[in-house]
């Protein structure tokens, strides 16, 4: 990953940014650090449009320019125009959701019977098989990696 994106800042070529503070963003922001790179200093060939991804993803398209998004989105997103797919599989773009119920002791008000419900749903064998066959377009989105 940190190849590719110095490669795009070498080539100074057009690359849109969410610019929204979102997950993605930050995300994005840390791989151009780890690139030894700083988007603070890069000139007009990155945008950063303020924006979510599916109006990222219109922005990059209609500009023809290189954008991060996550697979979901990617797949989901029906106005690629000469937009494809480059680059995938860097651990480090690895992007896990996760659960994480509120602790009963700090906040009383929870329903804390419903919360371990759900979570032993989602760590269940179901889940598990759910999770493991979404797909869009014949590519599979997630992979189950739950704990409790």
């Amino acid at each position: 990953a940190a190849e590719s994106l110095q490669k795009i800042a070498g080539a100074e070529a057009a690359f849109v940014s969410r610019g929204d503070d979102s997950g993605t963003h930050k995300k994005e922001l840390s791989l151009w650090t780890s690139a030894g790179l700083a988007p603070a200093e890069f000139g007009g060939w990155y945008n950063a449009v303020g924006a979510g991804m599916g109006a990222a993803l219109n922005t990059s398209s209609g500009m023809n320019a290189y954008i991060m998004s996550d697979r979901a989105s990617w797949l989901n997103f029906g106005n690629k125009g000469d937009l494809a797919l480059l680059f995938s599989g860097d651990p480090v773009l690895f992007n896990q959701y996760a659960f994480l119920p509120v602790n009963p002791a700090i906040h009383g008000h929870v329903k804390n019977d419903l919360a371990m419900k759900l979570e032993g749903w989602l760590a269940s064998d179901r889940a598990k098989a759910l999770i493991n066959s979404y797909m869009i377009g014949g590519e599979t989105l997630f992979v189950f990696n739950a704990k409790q």
